[in-house]
């Protein structure tokens, strides 16, 4: 083998294992943060590696932990209450406007939506993306 080959092998041999590491360390942050934020080898759990990474404002709606992760109920109801007091004080509006003023997505919305409907607290009117909220009667009293 020539020395342009040899040489040749030995970056790609050498950028293979970098690629190698990254992905293992991508898949590890993947596994960590799906399972709880289990403390990795470096010591920070994957909770925190993120909290690092991007120091963006808190999330609303929806906690981290994938898909199917459960609220509490002290998160729904936060999320409900501050919902009800955002329409009752901005009545009208469509989810889309909703959203954008409280940082949430129509997703993290749809049961504190439902159950504020069902209590009556909240009413509609409008169908699919035409639908505004307004305080419902029981919302008044309150």
């Amino acid at each position: 083998m020539s020395d342009f080959q040899s040489d040749m092998n030995r970056a790609v041999e050498g950028f293979v294992t970098q690629i190698s590491e990254l992905a293992r360390r991508a898949a590890l942050t993947t596994l960590e943060s799906a399972f709880g934020g289990t403390p990795s080898r470096t010591g920070r759990s994957a909770g925190t590696a993120a909290a690092v990474a991007s120091p963006a404002q808190p999330r609303v709606g929806r906690p981290r932990g994938g898909r199917g992760a459960k609220r509490t109920a002290e998160d729904l109801e936060a999320l409900s209450g501050q919902f009800a007091s955002f329409v009752k004080a901005n009545p009208g509006l469509r989810i889309e406007q909703i959203n954008k003023q409280l940082g949430t997505t129509t997703k993290d919305l749809a049961l504190p939506i439902r159950k504020l409907i069902s209590e009556a607290k909240v009413v509609t009117k409008g169908q699919k993306r035409s639908t505004t909220y307004f305080p419902g009667r029981k919302a008044a009293k309150n």
